[in-house]
């Protein structure tokens, strides 16, 4: 996402971090002593505890997915179109505390609302799955942090009967628990530990550093409108210098399983891995190196052992590639086709943030993105502009 710390010669630009955004989902602890009695020891790590966190955070993961998707099961006691919600079953020894249900009760209200942003755009979500596993538990007497991996698949709905089939990412998250005196745990706090943006995170991301340029004035890209009717510009997908649908074909291949061939940056604390993924693929449908230093925005490089700052930064993909002529902007994002590239910045300081990559687009006129941090494959430009309707977005034609 955002641009690496790789020189010295030039600040680089933070990737955006999803803050506070995902649920993490945990471990458990079980006490070690009877319920009620006094208690002078600290809680013990347990297998059937562990279990327990490890299915509060799938159902907080879960109604968070949910709440994007439209309920027709039409059960009493529920406003229509949403689903009961899941984490609200657990008490007792492990639970969610008083605050933090409140928060989730404030991102539920959040997502439904983007449910209904993306219907008066024409989407929708049929169905949607989450499932969690539990990576790592860290326990400090009374309070335990617990990484987790979240899978989340949506399916669409077709409402023009052209959308792609699903969409999904997976995400990674640490819960925050703490224990009472009489051994019960409650969940506290959740955090996002990727750099990147989730169909279903909820939070604003950080402000990123905005990037400078040392050497000379770098090209400025023109802000695209996200009106939904933009005019026709059709790109030719099957003759020309690229191979579009190798680039599309790489960035579906290793949405997920990252190709070893190349560093991953992502949760490295390098500004993420989304513009070392777009480079990647563009790599793969012809783009050739332009060899030089790295620090360098005109020239373009990167293997297992070495990239430019312009393969793997944000900012300075898109000095290359508007200085180096090997793209053009485009003045709207519903303009964008099968490898060509999508950029946000979150906080509009002028200091991009996040790089995509189109993998396919609907008759219909409508571009799904994939990406690294979090990792996401065919998410529709309308959920990006429904979930981050104050963005600027920049989209660059290949």
């Amino acid at each position: 996402m955002k641009s690496r710390k790789l020189s010295r010669k030039r600040r680089r630009t933070a990737i955006v971090t999803a803050a506070a955004a995902s649920v993490v989902a945990g471990v458990a602890l079980v006490p070690n002593w009877s319920a009620g009695a006094a208690v002078t020891d600290d809680p013990t790590v347990d297998a059937a505890t562990k279990a327990t966190f490890q299915k509060l955070a799938d159902a907080v993961f879960t109604d968070r997915t949910q709440a994007l998707v439209d309920d027709k099961s039409g059960k009493q006691g529920k406003k229509k179109g949403q689903h009961e919600r899941l984490s609200s079953r657990f008490s007792g020894k492990v639970r969610v505390s008083g605050t933090q249900s409140r928060y989730e009760d404030s991102a539920l209200t959040q997502l439904r609302g983007r449910k209904d942003r993306l219907e008066q755009l024409g989407e929708k979500y049929s169905a949607g799955a989450t499932s969690v596993t539990l990576d790592a538990t860290q326990v400090k007497g009374r309070n335990a942090k617990v990484a987790v991996t979240e899978n989340t698949t949506l399916t669409y709905e077709k409402v023009k009967g052209t959308e792609p089939k699903t969409t999904g990412f997976q995400a990674h998250h640490e819960l925050t628990f703490q224990a009472d005196k009489h051994g019960n745990w409650q969940l506290t706090g959740i955090r996002d530990t990727d750099d990147g943006v989730a169909v279903n995170q909820v939070a604003t991301p950080a402000p990123a550093v905005k990037a400078t340029a040392d050497d000379d004035t770098p090209p400025d890209a023109p802000r695209a409108s996200t009106a939904k009717n933009a005019p026709a510009n059709k790109k030719n997908l099957t003759s020309g210098t690229y191979d579009y649908k190798a680039m599309a074909a790489y960035a579906q291949k290793y949405w997920s399983k990252y190709n070893p061939d190349y560093p991953d940056y992502n949760g490295q604390g390098a500004g993420g891995d989304c513009t070392n993924f777009v480079s990647q693929a563009l790599k793969a449908g012809g783009w050739k190196h332009v060899p030089g230093y790295t620090y360098d925005f005109h020239k373009w490089f990167g293997t297992a052992d070495i990239q430019s700052d312009s393969f793997v930064g944000v900012n300075e993909f898109s000095w290359f590639a508007l200085s180096s002529k090997r793209v053009t902007s485009l003045p709207y994002v519903y303009q964008l086709d099968v490898g060509d590239v999508l950029q946000m910045d979150f906080n509009r300081d002028g200091s991009k943030d996040h790089s995509m990559i189109v993998t396919y687009r609907s008759p219909q006129g409508v571009p799904y993105v994939s990406y690294h941090s979090t990792n996401t494959y065919n998410r529709s430009v309308a959920s990006l502009i429904a979930s981050y309707p104050t963005a600027y977005y920049y989209a660059y034609r290949t």
